[in-house]
């Protein structure tokens, strides 16, 4: 696989499927494989197996690799598949190994989330991952703590795909785009359609998209309109999404997850709650405010043609 082809794909979107159960709490294989085919139908440029969004962090590793085995089967052949791998190191280089023996095209590293890690260590976290990966890595950015000279190291890997870029510190993204500029890595808009705006300013291409397993039409979009430049016209279709957005960042974005989850269960999509640590169910309120968003919300079909 071409990195460079990595690299076109991730100045697409990068959409992260979620992971469905069924009434006995295990992974719905069936169901799954329907979640993925409809992204990648839509034409979503990279799908992303085992991201937040797939609640990476509730799962067994286990569980991840017999997912992300199922989701890489029902992708097809047209978007990159992407495996999403974290924890410890050796956790991280089992996933990547038998990720890529199902058909991973590209990694995407999670953030290391031990408290006490130094900021030059998980810069070398990174960059051992993708050292070891037979195949591109993307470099999942959660933190402003890691300097921009440890940042710059990391991009400059030979291996580094790109760097999704998942705070709201335009500021620091700024700077490592400029300390970077010499370089071929992508920098990802990380925080969804509503930020992407300003992230292409600063100089980022591609957002993710966990609004894509919901309306993968809209997410397209809204890429389309900001590739061609037509920021007016990008903003006005993000308008309606954003209280969707906003929705997700409840209980300190503890119902990220569960929204697009509820999102789907209203619409015929049975796909089981979020799991703990993550908000099982949202209150009443909320789920009629969601059920009222998705009515409003035109099908994706509208937004599918060029």
């Amino acid at each position: 696989m071409s990195i460079a082809r990595i690299r076109t794909a991730l100045g697409g979107i990068s959409g992260i499927h979620i992971t469905p159960y069924g009434a006995d709490g295990t992974i719905d294989d069936a169901l799954l494989t329907r979640v993925v085919g409809r992204i990648a139908t839509a034409g979503i440029h990279n799908i992303v197996s085992g991201g937040n969004t797939g609640e990476f962090f509730s799962l067994t590793f286990d569980e991840v690799v017999r997912m992300q085995a199922v989701a890489f089967a029902a992708m097809g052949d047209k978007p990159v598949k992407t495996a999403a791998v974290g924890r410890s190191l050796s956790e991280a280089l089992a996933t990547a190994r038998l990720a890529v023996k199902a058909g991973a095209e590209a990694l995407m590293i999670h953030h290391p989330n031990d408290p006490f890690a130094a900021p030059s260590a998980q810069a070398d976290y990174f960059i051992a991952v993708a050292e070891a990966a037979p195949v591109p890595v993307m470099a999942y950015l959660r933190s402003d703590a890691i300097p921009v000279a440890e940042v710059a190291r990391i991009a400059r890997h030979p291996n580094m795909a790109g760097i999704k870029f998942a705070t709201p510190n335009l500021l620091h993204l700024a700077d490592c785009i400029r300390a970077t500029s010499d370089c071929a890595t992508v920098w990802v808009c990380g925080l969804a359609e509503g930020w992407a705006p300003a992230f292409y300013g600063a100089g980022a291409r591609g957002f993710t998209s966990g609004l894509v397993n919901v309306r993968p039409g809209v997410s397209l979009a809204i890429w389309r309109a900001l590739e061609a430049g037509r920021f007016d016209e990008a903003r006005a279709l993000i308008t309606p999404i954003a209280p969707f957005e906003q929705l997700r960042t409840r209980h300190n974005n503890g119902a990220n997850v569960t929204v697009v989850k509820e999102a789907l269960v209203l619409e015929g999509w049975p796909v089981g709650p979020a799991r703990l640590p993550n908000l099982p169910r949202l209150a009443d309120a909320d789920r009629a405010t969601l059920a009222t968003l998705l009515a409003g919300l035109a099908p994706s079909e509208a937004h599918a043609a060029e």
